[in-house]
Protein backbone atom coordinates (compact mmCIF):
# COMPACT_ATOMS: atom_id res chain seq x y z
CA UNK A 1 0.00 0.00 0.00
CA UNK A 2 1.80 3.45 -1.00
CA UNK A 3 -0.53 5.34 0.54
CA UNK A 4 -2.96 5.68 3.63
CA UNK A 5 -5.11 8.16 5.57
CA UNK A 6 -5.59 7.03 9.59
CA UNK A 7 -7.21 9.19 12.27
CA UNK A 8 -3.91 11.00 13.73
CA UNK A 9 -1.44 10.90 10.64
CA UNK A 10 -0.94 9.94 6.59
CA UNK A 11 1.32 8.69 4.83
CA UNK A 12 2.05 8.50 0.88
CA UNK A 13 4.80 7.08 -1.53
CA UNK A 14 5.50 8.70 -4.59
CA UNK A 15 8.54 9.25 -7.13
CA UNK A 16 11.04 7.31 -4.02
CA UNK A 17 9.77 10.20 -1.61
CA UNK A 18 7.18 8.33 1.60
CA UNK A 19 5.99 11.40 3.24
CA UNK A 20 4.05 10.91 6.62
CA UNK A 21 2.38 13.79 8.14
CA UNK A 22 0.90 13.66 11.45
CA UNK A 23 -2.40 15.51 11.84
CA UNK A 24 -3.70 14.94 15.51
CA UNK A 25 -5.33 17.72 17.77
CA UNK A 26 -4.11 20.07 19.39
CA UNK A 27 -0.80 19.43 19.05
CA UNK A 28 -0.04 15.95 17.66
CA UNK A 29 0.22 14.47 21.01
CA UNK A 30 1.85 10.76 20.75
CA UNK A 31 -0.45 8.21 22.87
CA UNK A 32 -2.30 5.12 22.20
CA UNK A 33 -3.94 6.29 18.68
CA UNK A 34 -0.91 7.74 17.18
CA UNK A 35 1.39 4.94 18.32
CA UNK A 36 -1.01 2.05 16.61
CA UNK A 37 -1.01 4.15 13.31
CA UNK A 38 2.98 4.67 13.51
CA UNK A 39 3.22 0.62 13.60
CA UNK A 40 1.08 0.70 10.60
CA UNK A 41 3.36 3.02 9.11
CA UNK A 42 6.88 1.16 10.21
CA UNK A 43 5.41 -2.32 9.17
CA UNK A 44 4.11 -0.45 5.49
CA UNK A 45 7.96 0.58 5.12
CA UNK A 46 8.73 -2.96 4.51
CA UNK A 47 7.60 -2.72 1.07
CA UNK A 48 7.58 0.70 0.65
CA UNK A 49 11.37 1.11 0.84
CA UNK A 50 12.10 -1.63 -2.33
CA UNK A 51 11.04 1.68 -4.13
CA UNK A 52 11.90 4.02 -1.72
CA UNK A 53 14.94 6.22 -1.35
CA UNK A 54 13.99 9.10 2.01
CA UNK A 55 11.00 9.74 4.06
CA UNK A 56 9.88 12.73 5.01
CA UNK A 57 8.07 13.08 8.61
CA UNK A 58 5.96 16.28 9.10
CA UNK A 59 3.40 18.04 10.74
CA UNK A 60 -0.33 19.55 9.41
CA UNK A 61 -1.09 21.15 12.62
CA UNK A 62 -0.03 24.85 12.87
CA UNK A 63 0.97 24.73 16.28
CA UNK A 64 4.19 22.86 15.62
CA UNK A 65 5.73 19.15 14.97
CA UNK A 66 4.62 17.60 17.98
CA UNK A 67 3.74 18.57 21.71
CA UNK A 68 5.22 15.35 22.60
CA UNK A 69 3.33 12.52 25.04
CA UNK A 70 0.28 12.38 25.32
CA UNK A 71 -0.01 13.29 28.93
CA UNK A 72 -3.63 12.82 29.83
CA UNK A 73 -3.37 9.37 28.82
CA UNK A 74 -0.18 8.81 30.81
CA UNK A 75 -2.10 10.43 33.79
CA UNK A 76 -4.35 7.54 33.31
CA UNK A 77 -2.04 5.28 33.41
CA UNK A 78 -1.14 6.93 36.73
CA UNK A 79 -4.49 5.64 38.43
CA UNK A 80 -4.71 1.75 39.23
CA UNK A 81 -4.07 1.47 43.43
CA UNK A 82 -1.63 -0.97 43.03
CA UNK A 83 2.13 0.23 41.59
CA UNK A 84 3.06 -3.08 39.45
CA UNK A 85 -0.24 -2.33 37.76
CA UNK A 86 1.27 0.85 36.94
CA UNK A 87 4.36 0.25 35.78
CA UNK A 88 3.11 -3.06 33.77
CA UNK A 89 0.58 -0.77 31.79
CA UNK A 90 3.72 1.94 31.15
CA UNK A 91 6.21 -0.92 30.36
CA UNK A 92 4.41 -1.98 27.57
CA UNK A 93 3.65 1.45 25.79
CA UNK A 94 7.08 2.06 25.78
CA UNK A 95 8.33 -1.08 24.95
CA UNK A 96 6.14 -0.53 21.54
CA UNK A 97 7.32 3.48 21.16
CA UNK A 98 10.97 2.10 21.23
CA UNK A 99 10.13 -0.69 18.95
CA UNK A 100 8.40 1.90 16.58
CA UNK A 101 11.56 4.77 17.16
CA UNK A 102 14.73 2.13 16.42
CA UNK A 103 12.58 1.03 13.21
CA UNK A 104 12.47 4.44 12.07
CA UNK A 105 16.29 5.14 13.79
CA UNK A 106 17.61 2.17 12.14
CA UNK A 107 15.71 2.57 8.50
CA UNK A 108 17.35 1.47 5.40
CA UNK A 109 15.81 4.89 3.71
CA UNK A 110 17.57 8.47 4.72
CA UNK A 111 14.94 9.95 6.64
CA UNK A 112 14.10 14.08 6.85
CA UNK A 113 12.45 15.42 10.13
CA UNK A 114 10.66 19.05 8.91
CA UNK A 115 9.74 20.79 11.82
CA UNK A 116 8.11 24.15 12.74
CA UNK A 117 6.34 25.63 15.87
CA UNK A 118 6.44 23.18 19.36
CA UNK A 119 8.78 20.19 18.61
CA UNK A 120 9.19 18.75 22.75
CA UNK A 121 9.26 15.97 24.40
CA UNK A 122 8.41 13.20 22.46
CA UNK A 123 7.62 14.99 19.32
CA UNK A 124 11.64 15.84 19.46
CA UNK A 125 12.60 12.55 20.43
CA UNK A 126 10.71 11.51 16.91
CA UNK A 127 12.76 14.19 14.84
CA UNK A 128 16.07 12.60 16.38
CA UNK A 129 15.36 9.57 15.32
CA UNK A 130 15.56 11.43 11.54
CA UNK A 131 18.83 11.35 9.60
CA UNK A 132 18.36 14.86 9.31
CA UNK A 133 16.66 17.37 10.72
CA UNK A 134 15.08 20.63 8.61
CA UNK A 135 13.10 23.73 11.01
CA UNK A 136 11.66 26.57 10.33
CA UNK A 137 13.15 29.21 11.96
CA UNK A 138 10.02 29.56 14.51
CA UNK A 139 11.06 26.09 15.48
CA UNK A 140 11.50 25.32 19.86
CA UNK A 141 13.27 22.28 20.83
CA UNK A 142 12.68 21.28 24.16
CA UNK A 143 12.90 18.11 27.01
CA UNK A 144 10.35 19.34 29.74
CA UNK A 145 9.83 16.12 31.22
CA UNK A 146 11.58 16.61 34.41
CA UNK A 147 8.81 19.36 35.36
CA UNK A 148 6.75 16.16 35.76
CA UNK A 149 9.19 14.26 37.81
CA UNK A 150 10.39 11.82 34.45
CA UNK A 151 12.88 11.82 32.04
CA UNK A 152 12.28 11.27 28.28
CA UNK A 153 10.82 7.67 27.72
CA UNK A 154 10.93 7.69 23.95
CA UNK A 155 14.47 7.10 23.41
CA UNK A 156 15.67 10.85 23.33
CA UNK A 157 18.20 10.90 25.83
CA UNK A 158 20.57 8.09 24.23
CA UNK A 159 19.68 9.58 20.79
CA UNK A 160 20.69 13.04 21.37
CA UNK A 161 24.21 11.69 23.33
CA UNK A 162 24.78 9.67 19.79
CA UNK A 163 24.40 13.04 17.85
CA UNK A 164 25.61 16.01 20.15
CA UNK A 165 28.30 17.00 23.00
CA UNK A 166 27.22 16.34 26.70
CA UNK A 167 26.82 19.90 27.73
CA UNK A 168 24.24 20.39 25.26
CA UNK A 169 23.06 16.71 26.32
CA UNK A 170 23.02 18.06 29.78
CA UNK A 171 21.35 21.22 29.08
CA UNK A 172 18.21 20.38 27.49
CA UNK A 173 17.31 17.45 30.08
CA UNK A 174 18.88 19.26 33.17
CA UNK A 175 16.77 22.68 32.99
CA UNK A 176 14.04 21.92 30.90
CA UNK A 177 14.20 25.00 29.22
CA UNK A 178 13.73 25.33 24.78
CA UNK A 179 16.31 26.46 22.28
CA UNK A 180 15.05 27.68 18.68
CA UNK A 181 16.06 26.74 15.63
CA UNK A 182 19.19 28.76 14.92
CA UNK A 183 20.76 27.91 18.14
CA UNK A 184 20.14 24.01 17.41
CA UNK A 185 21.77 24.53 14.20
CA UNK A 186 24.74 26.05 16.18
CA UNK A 187 25.27 22.46 18.02
CA UNK A 188 24.56 20.47 15.11
CA UNK A 189 21.26 19.16 15.79
CA UNK A 190 19.32 20.81 12.80
CA UNK A 191 20.90 20.52 9.63
CA UNK A 192 19.31 23.48 7.50
CA UNK A 193 17.06 26.22 9.11
CA UNK A 194 14.56 27.50 6.58
CA UNK A 195 12.10 31.01 6.53
CA UNK A 196 9.16 30.60 8.49
CA UNK A 197 6.91 27.40 6.87
CA UNK A 198 9.55 26.66 4.29
CA UNK A 199 10.51 23.37 6.28
CA UNK A 200 8.88 21.06 3.99
CA UNK A 201 9.46 22.62 0.98
CA UNK A 202 13.31 22.46 1.55
CA UNK A 203 12.93 18.96 2.87
CA UNK A 204 11.44 17.95 -0.22
CA UNK A 205 14.04 19.43 -2.43
CA UNK A 206 16.79 17.49 -0.32
CA UNK A 207 14.87 14.41 -0.75
CA UNK A 208 15.22 15.21 -4.26
CA UNK A 209 19.01 15.53 -4.39
CA UNK A 210 19.04 12.21 -2.13
CA UNK A 211 18.28 10.33 -5.42
CA UNK A 212 21.31 10.98 -7.60
CA UNK A 213 23.46 8.82 -4.99
CA UNK A 214 23.70 5.22 -5.69
CA UNK A 215 21.25 3.55 -2.87
CA UNK A 216 23.38 0.97 -1.47
CA UNK A 217 25.94 3.35 -0.71
CA UNK A 218 23.87 5.52 1.16
CA UNK A 219 22.76 2.28 3.30
CA UNK A 220 26.19 1.26 4.13
CA UNK A 221 26.85 4.78 5.40
CA UNK A 222 24.31 5.45 7.42
CA UNK A 223 24.95 1.84 8.80
CA UNK A 224 28.70 3.68 9.75
CA UNK A 225 27.53 6.92 11.12
CA UNK A 226 24.49 6.21 13.23
CA UNK A 227 24.58 3.07 15.31
CA UNK A 228 21.27 2.42 17.64
CA UNK A 229 22.10 2.77 21.51
CA UNK A 230 20.30 -0.38 22.09
CA UNK A 231 21.81 -0.75 25.72
CA UNK A 232 20.86 2.65 26.72
CA UNK A 233 17.70 2.86 25.46
CA UNK A 234 16.61 -0.15 27.69
CA UNK A 235 18.20 1.19 30.50
CA UNK A 236 16.45 4.29 29.93
CA UNK A 237 12.85 2.21 29.82
CA UNK A 238 14.22 0.99 33.43
CA UNK A 239 14.64 4.44 34.71
CA UNK A 240 11.27 5.67 33.33
CA UNK A 241 9.42 3.33 34.85
CA UNK A 242 10.94 3.45 38.21
CA UNK A 243 10.57 7.30 38.67
CA UNK A 244 6.62 6.92 37.50
CA UNK A 245 5.70 5.32 40.47
CA UNK A 246 6.65 8.39 42.46
CA UNK A 247 3.95 10.86 44.05
CA UNK A 248 6.11 13.53 42.15
CA UNK A 249 4.73 12.08 38.83
CA UNK A 250 1.07 11.77 39.36
CA UNK A 251 0.64 15.41 40.85
CA UNK A 252 2.96 16.95 37.77
CA UNK A 253 0.67 15.07 35.85
CA UNK A 254 -2.36 15.93 37.68
CA UNK A 255 -1.16 19.87 37.15
CA UNK A 256 -0.89 19.37 33.51
CA UNK A 257 -4.57 18.05 32.57
CA UNK A 258 -6.10 20.40 35.54
CA UNK A 259 -4.54 23.96 33.80
CA UNK A 260 -6.62 25.60 32.28
CA UNK A 261 -4.18 27.38 29.87
CA UNK A 262 -4.75 27.01 26.32
CA UNK A 263 -1.40 25.59 25.41
CA UNK A 264 -0.21 23.72 29.31
CA UNK A 265 3.03 21.87 27.28
CA UNK A 266 4.41 26.01 26.95
CA UNK A 267 7.38 26.57 29.47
Amino acid sequence: MNHFKGKTLSWKASGGVIELVLDRAPCNEIGSAILAELEQFVGALKSLEKESHAVIISSARKEGFCAGADLRELFQRAQPLQAAERVSSVRDFLVRIHAVMNALDAAPLTTIAAVHGVTFGGGFELALTCDLIVADKMTRFCFPELRLGLIPGFGGIPRLKRDLGNAVVRDLLLTGRSINAVKAQAVGLVSQVTAEGDALRVARTTAAQLSKFDRETAIAAKRFIKPIPHEELRREIEIFCDLFTRPAVEAGLRKFVESSDALPYLP
